[in-house]
């Protein structure tokens, strides 16, 4: 069965990026300032329509902020970017390794992401405040890796400061890949895993479920980066059903203090 499913995924989403990439070209012929509106609004179309062609069965849960915020979830997969993507309007960060990435950097690139060289740590939080300040949402897998969808690993608080600066929301995302109510292990994108191998094992799949949970908004005026790091962090792992993992638990401002 996993090879029929493939006969027909594959050609399809083969067909689907041919499309992406020429209605890319054309919105390049518009000039600049009337560029932005057309390339969300179809980015989205085309996000929710690629979902269609994966073995999904989404559910989300909770609404996007209306107004701006910066988003903070888990990270299990790069199929995160095409849920949220297809959501709502956000901007993604991601390291610029993955720009080069075939397919999965042009769907990011395509989402809006900041993407961040080595040795840039110290402008982040200014280009992050940019984002924001244009009135984009910012998703931020602040993890910095991608996990089984097992645990939450500790979400580090520098990448928080931008929102304070702002005065803007955090809004804490999670997502959950399931099949028969237990944890998927087809989805994770994790360790060496290759792209192309892995999306060939997901068209081979039957169903996965898939949960998105937008949780309340927490506000930033009143905590610290790692205090809303904390909060974040734990807002996720309470709607993941996750149990505290004590192995990674000890604070960002330990982890600073090691570096």
């Amino acid at each position: 069965m996993a090879t029929w499913r493939r006969l027909w995924r594959a050609p399809l989403i083969a067909l689907w990026v041919l499309l992406g990439m020429l209605l890319t070209a054309l919105l390049q012929l518009l000039p600049g300032r009337w560029r932005e509106p057309p390339r969300q609004a179809i980015t989205r179309w085309w996000m929710r329509c690629l979902l269609r062609l994966l073995p999904l069965h989404i559910r989300y849960h909770g609404q996007p902020a209306a107004g701006t915020a910066l988003w903070v979830g888990n990270h299990v997969s790069w199929v995160d970017i095409i849920l949220l993507g297809a959501r709502a309007p956000v901007r993604f960060l991601a390291k610029a390794e993955v720009r080069q990435w075939p397919l999965l950097g042009w769907l990011a690139d395509r989402a809006g992401t900041v993407f961040i060289h080595r040795g840039q740590a110290a402008s982040l939080n200014q280009r992050l405040g940019d984002v924001l300040q244009r009135g984009h949402n910012l998703m931020i897998f602040a993890e910095g890796t991608t996990t089984a969808g097992d645990r939450v690993r500790t979400f580090h608080g520098r990448l928080f400061g931008c929102a304070i600066e702002q005065h803007l929301p955090i809004q804490p995302v999670a997502l959950a890949y399931r099949n028969h109510g237990q944890r998927d292990t087809i989805a994770p994108f994790i360790d060496d895993d290759e792209f192309s191998r892995h999306l060939w094992r997901l068209l081979g799949a039957a169903r996965i479920d898939v949960d998105v949970h937008f949780l309340p908004l927490i506000d930033s005026h009143t905590l610290g980066r790692n205090e809303l790091a904390r909060s974040a962090r734990q807002a996720v792992i309470q709607a993941l059903g996750l149990e505290e993992d004590s192995s990674n638990c000890q604070s960002v401002d330990s982890l600073r203090a090691a570096a």
